[in-house]
């Protein structure tokens, strides 16, 4: 009988899940520079040149994570806000929905935030990520700014700007510590920061 390794043939897009999954553990777990090809292809039980073949470099395989968990992210955003709400109600299920995908994607949020943002180029596909996000919340607090009364001064776009980019800095800031808390709650959490941040709403419990 042969003792030649054998690989069960799966089709391209599944086998390339497959390496991803364990692209974003080792980079999670090693770092951009420290991972290596050989151990992401051990951890993905495939051969090093099928890596290669399938996903290039390990630049290219390093952005084709950060897209994925990036695409991941957002559809689960997306997937919770419906434009029928109040936008404070779209807020409040966007910071529900994000801080649960961290809760669940611990190894994809430390590839997004804490590997991506200090190498380039990785940094400017994060840079693009987080102005798309700060340009959606900054149209929810638009949205939801109260008539001013007769005499009083209108929020301008340069302060909602300030708003939103203190509010996703915030939300980063805590997705951050939430993926060294495993026991937290990431529904309590987006709770708490939507009551200490978002005006003209009561505090939810």
């Amino acid at each position: 009988m042969s003792s030649t390794p054998t690989f069960k043939r799966l089709p391209r897009a599944v086998r390339e899940q497959q390496m991803l999954d364990a692209a974003v553990k080792v980079f999670s777990r090693r770092g951009y520079h420290a991972a290596s090809m050989d151990e992401i292809a051990e951890d993905a039980g495939i051969s090093k040149p099928m890596v290669y073949a399938y996903l290039g470099t390990k630049e290219t395989l390093f952005i084709a994570c950060l897209h994925r968990e990036g695409t991941r992210m957002m559809e689960a955003i997306v997937g919770a806000v419906s434009a029928e709400l109040p936008p404070d109600e779209q807020l409040r299920r966007g910071l529900r929905a994000f801080f649960g995908f961290v809760g669940a994607h611990r190894d994809g949020w430390t590839v997004l935030y804490r590997q991506a943002r200090s190498e380039q180029p990785f940094a400017g596909e994060l840079a693009d990520m987080r102005t798309r996000v700060v340009e959606v919340v900054a149209t929810l607090l638009r949205r939801n700014l109260p008539v001013p009364a007769e005499g009083s001064r209108e929020v301008r776009e340069t302060d909602l700007e300030v708003m939103a980019y203190a509010l996703v800095g915030a939300t980063e800031s805590l997705a951050d510590w939430l993926s060294d808390h495993p026991s937290e709650d990431p529904e309590r959490l987006a709770t708490r920061l939507m009551n200490a941040t978002w005006p003209w709403h009561p505090p939810s419990k």
